[in-house]
């Protein structure tokens, strides 16, 4: 037979502070196991996520410059074709001959300008200004005015230039035609990136149907063909 112990309401409430203590050590050490063990699966998968997405990504710049390199020959032809060469082209696009595939093959670029930019903005505007005869005339002009507007990093918007192009045409003054000419031979963009874009027809739909090139894009590729099938 087990021997009882009696204990004193004192010492029964010291022994269940002393297992709740306990409890509480072994439910600390047992939680620390766990982020150790955390940290260990995540060191171990990163150690084999990366290298595959370094791969990866090597990959995707050599097909990307292979594209680039393969359709240069095409896009020199296409400049003496067509006239393109001087015409700050930055994407060109190009179709097979039944239009089942299609190819866009492009660079991003940030607007910039060396400094004559300065002059031609200062013969622009004086132009402008002296139209101002009155109140009406006043408020045209300050619209007009916006378009010389800088963005974030200083630059005029080149497709608010071409609204002035138009606007110096219909006025046939050479002053402000040559001012914005200044502006626009001043015009020096920066190329941040190129990019590609892939796409084919759907057979079934005649719709244009963009191929996935990015991790993100190939998910939702899948999703789309999975629920399709369905």
């Amino acid at each position: 037979m087990s021997e009882q112990v009696k204990m004193t309401a004192a010492e029964r409430a010291e022994w269940e502070a002393f297992k709740a203590e306990k409890a509480k050590k072994a439910e600390a050490e047992r939680r620390r196991q766990q982020r150790e063990a955390y940290a260990q699966m995540v060191d171990e998968e990163l150690m084999q996520a990366i290298p595959e997405l370094l791969n990866l990504s090597g990959e995707i710049k050599t097909v990307k410059d292979t594209v680039f390199g393969n359709f240069a020959a095409i896009i020199d032809m296409k400049a003496e074709l067509f006239g393109t060469r001087d015409g700050g082209q930055y994407s060109h696009t190009f179709t097979n001959s039944d239009s089942s595939l299609r190819l866009t093959l492009g660079v991003n670029t940030v607007d910039g300008y060396r400094d004559t930019v300065e002059d031609g903005i200062a013969m622009v505007r004086g132009y402008i200004e002296s139209l101002a005869t009155d109140d009406k005339t006043h408020a045209l002009v300050a619209a007009v005015l916006r378009l010389l507007s800088r963005d974030g990093q200083g630059n005029l918007k080149a497709s608010r230039v071409l609204q002035l192009r138009k606007m110096a045409e219909d006025s046939g003054d050479d002053r402000f035609l040559e001012g914005v000419r200044i502006i626009e031979e001043s015009y020096q963009p920066s190329i941040t990136r190129r990019y590609i874009r892939a796409q084919r027809k759907d057979p079934a739909t005649g719709a244009w149907v963009n191929i996935p090139l990015g991790i993100t894009e190939c998910e939702a590729h899948v999703r789309e063909a999975t629920e399709a099938a369905v």
